[in-house]
């Protein structure tokens, strides 16, 4: 590929002229301050035979320097230090032709000629981009003024780097977005600017100066800070009529890196997801780096997580299996586009239930660790479906765990859920059931570590509460909740993922991992916070309509029975749950999952009978 002309236009024409001209005029003031205002004949004359050297020399370097490449409109720190480096070449160059001409000057007077010109080449240059760039008023806007320009008024929670970024961002690469005055909860910012953006206030004083500037959008530059402070600043802001932003957890970031394309609307998972678990790197590392690893259900939300995860660890090959084709193909599009032929990466189609088809890809390409996230998981649709809850979550579990076992893989995860806890529904007592699998395998194949994770409610998952309650806001103006007092457990998608991760490296067999969920929440109050996040005012805008609890629900979750016993890991958000192994025990809570589930066709009794016999 060949190197694009540098053309000449008529504003580089004029930075080069002012370039060469403040060289001659550097070494003319250089001697005058040195020789303390009257330059002396015998200098005079050096200067008469040399001028040309300077302004030669100057046009030359800087130019195959870059300095007259770069956009000094919105140039970055780095870009001046080409000046730093151009100016100093220069110097050198002139130094070591006037000593072979027999004119070199005092050392004094090439120093001073070196401050000289590095201030004028870069001072022309930061007067242009301030020119360019001129920041906005604090004065209010007027209804007739600024209003009419297109441009968005903001207000930046958190002075900090990640606030300072953003200034930068705004002020260097787009014109829409005006930063007019930053807030903090530090009192000692509040005599500061960064970076011409003055700090007036913490976050109680946020709708006070929104009316008082006008402001159009408040950002959020905050991304280490806590669930809690995100959330009480969120209401603060919810007091105001301005759009509210945020730039995500540096754990979302590629790369702990940024760009306004990255700043987002605030999401029901700010609010109630908690800090991003600190992950065990090198064990995970361990027993994935080179490895043949198979999801199931790897289209899903909670499997395609977990294969966005998995793939940084540098498997031997990672195995996506899924029977809906459309989110497979998505994902694999997704993966190849980020990690390219880095990733082995082989997508197939199939179910659980196929018996024949599992062991064909054992057989095939004998994966090493295997995440089973290949489930029914809604609750009223189950309660229709009984059989066929019943075939994919138990059957398709053994024929899954059963070929680790025959095949000794080195690690089986079964994907739980806390409704697998005193169910009182037909997804949950199959959840069970597949828990009791993983203890039974456990038994049969020593060899293989068999684990299961229960989840609480995932946040956005498909089929979950939030996006029924974005639906029913944008189309149906009203929300519907079961109950007032209902509550859950919530965690994000990629939450579950690491806890899945981390559950790997701890399991030894026959253990079940919940992970710390804090305290659960009123769905009500769920539900009210999306509407405020939607922009409009719960029960006034949009009701909440109370329609009773569906067939199978509980008021409450629970993450464990009272028979297992709950031991801390290393990690002190992660527990583990011995399970029960007393046979008569389980014959009898398995008895009534049976009559929970009531579907004598699918031979769950049979298979309940065989598997605790």
């Amino acid at each position: 590929m060949t190197s694009p002309i540098r053309r000449i236009t008529p504003k580089k024409a004029l930075l080069i002229l002012f370039d060469i001209s403040a060289a001659l005029a550097a070494i003319l003031l250089a001697c005058l301050i040195y020789y303390s205002g009257v330059i002396p004949a015998s200098i005079m004359n050096q200067i008469r035979d040399t001028w040309f050297l300077y302004l030669i020399t100057a046009g030359f370097v800087f130019y195959f320097s870059g300095l007259y490449d770069q956009m000094w409109a919105f140039a970055s720190g780095t870009a001046y230090i080409s000046i730093l480096i151009g100016v100093s070449f220069q110097m050198l160059i002139v130094v070591m032709l006037s000593q072979l001409l027999g004119k070199r000057m005092p050392l004094p007077v090439y120093i001073l000629y070196w401050f000289l010109l590095t201030t004028a080449v870069s001072g022309i240059r930061l007067l242009y981009r301030l020119t360019r760039n001129r920041g906005v008023s604090l004065l209010p806007k007027s209804r007739s003024g600024e209003a009419g320009t297109g441009q968005i008024r903001v207000m930046i929670v958190g002075a900090g780097v990640a606030g300072g970024q953003v200034i930068v961002e705004m002020k260097t690469r787009q014109q829409v977005r005006v930063p007019v005055l930053c807030i903090d909860d530090n009192p000692l910012t509040h005599t500061y600017k960064n970076n011409g953006v003055p700090v007036l206030g913490n976050r109680y004083a946020i709708p006070a100066l929104a009316k008082q500037y006008q402001i159009d959008e408040i950002i959020l530059t905050m991304p280490s800070a806590s669930t809690e402070n995100i959330r009480q600043i969120v209401e603060i802001c919810q007091q105001t009529p301005c759009r509210v932003r945020i730039l995500p957890f540096f754990s979302e970031l590629i790369e702990g890196r940024f760009s306004l394309a990255d700043i987002r609307d605030v999401a029901i998972e700010d609010l109630l997801g908690r800090e991003p678990k600190d992950l065990e790197v090198g064990k995970i590392s361990s027993y994935l780096r080179g490895k043949t690893v198979l999801i199931t259900g790897g289209g899903g939300s909670i499997g395609a997580e977990l294969c966005r995860q998995v793939a940084p660890f540098k498997p031997k090959k990672l195995i996506i299996f899924d029977i809906y084709e459309n989110n497979a193909y998505t994902l694999q599009y997704e993966l190849a586009a980020r990690y390219g032929n880095a990733l082995d990466l082989t997508v197939l189609i199939g179910s659980v239930r196929d018996k024949a088809r599992i062991e064909e890809i054992f057989e095939t390409y004998k994966p090493d660790v295997v995440f089973h996230a290949a489930a029914h998981k809604h609750v009223p649709l189950m309660e229709d479906s009984r059989s066929d809850a019943v075939k994919n979550n138990v059957f398709g579990t053994w024929n899954v765990a059963d070929a680790c076992g025959r095949h000794k893989v080195s690690r089986f995860v079964l994907i739980s859920t806390d409704k697998a806890v005193n169910p009182t529904n037909v997804m949950g007592s199959t959840k069970r059931i597949a828990e009791m699998v993983v203890l039974e395998m456990h038994h049969r194949y020593p060899d293989t570590t068999f684990a299961a994770v229960r989840f609480g409610n995932v946040l956005g998952s498909s089929g979950s509460v939030i996006p029924l309650f974005k639906q029913q806001i944008e189309r149906e103006k009203r929300v519907t909740v079961t109950h007032p007092d209902v509550q859950r457990y919530f965690m994000t998608i990629p939450e579950s993922a690491c806890l899945v991760l981390q559950a790997g490296a701890y399991a030894r067999s026959n253990e079940i991992f919940v992970l710390d969920m804090g305290q659960p929440v009123k769905i009500a109050d769920l539900a009210r916070d999306l509407i405020r996040l939607s922009g409009y005012e719960p029960d006034v805008d949009i009701p909440i309509e109370f329609i009773g609890l569906r067939p199978g629900e509980k008021m409450f979750e629970e993450l464990s029975l009272a028979e297992e016993a709950m031991d801390k890991t290393e990690h002190n958000k992660i527990f583990v749950l011995h399970q029960i192994e007393n046979k008569k025990a389980l014959r009898e809570e398995a008895r009534g999952l049976e009559k929970i589930i009531n579907a004598p066709e699918s031979g769950i009794g049979a298979f309940l009978d065989e598997l605790l016999a």
